[in-house]
């Protein structure tokens, strides 16, 4: 029986070192950000993001993701766009991926798991959470953004309550990634007693 673990959470909280633990602890991991990055270069979705931001988001006939992201973070309801615009296609992928592989257990590494419906693949789920100005300087040292494009990426997303009220589990990051791996192993471990 496969057992999907469905992993959440805000920008700069810690959901890639969430990623990388449950790997080693024999996760197949379906990384929804790599996932959105191949699907946005197809001619389909490609068309459903010029036709909601419009064709200044194009480099050379491609997507340019910088442009992309500008656009899209730029108010709430411009990410709420990206995310109806792309979601679907996103969720196709991931469908897809699961049909063609075999593994017991599945991580789905989602920033948007609940806004695209991918919660509804999952058995359980996980949100990770940080203090703002704790992922505001992990985001800029990590993405090698402004002050003020971290500042508008981090209230783009939803706060520390959103994650509370949706996942069946909630795991805070505020200290060193040696606390938290630790912390999150054995939530692992927990979430699989609890199921047998």
């Amino acid at each position: 029986m496969r057992f999907i673990l469905g992993l959440t959470g805000q920008t700069g909280a810690g959901k890639s070192l969430a990623s990388t633990v449950a790997k080693k602890n024999g996760y197949y991991v379906i990384d929804c950000d790599k996932v959105a990055h191949s699907v946005i270069m197809r001619e389909n979705t490609k068309a459903a993001l010029v036709n909601a931001f419009g064709g200044g988001i194009l480099k050379n006939g491609e997507i340019n993701r910088k442009k992309l992201a500008l656009s899209a973070f730029e108010s709430a309801d411009k990410t709420e766009l990206l995310n109806k615009t792309v979601l679907p296609f996103i969720v196709d992928e991931i469908n897809l991926i699961l049909s063609k592989n075999d593994s017991s257990r599945v991580l789905l590494d989602a920033p948007t798991l609940y806004e695209s419906g991918a919660n509804t693949l999952c058995d359980v789920t996980v949100g990770v959470v940080a203090d703002k100005e704790i992922r505001y300087q992990r985001i800029v040292a990590r993405d090698n953004l402004t002050k003020e494009q971290a500042v508008l990426r981090i209230d783009a997303g939803k706060p520390d309550e959103f994650y509370y009220g949706q996942c069946d589990y909630v795991i805070k990051n505020n200290g060193t990634d040696t606390e938290f791996i630790n912390n999150f192993e054995k939530l692992l471990n927990d979430i699989l007693i609890g199921r047998q």
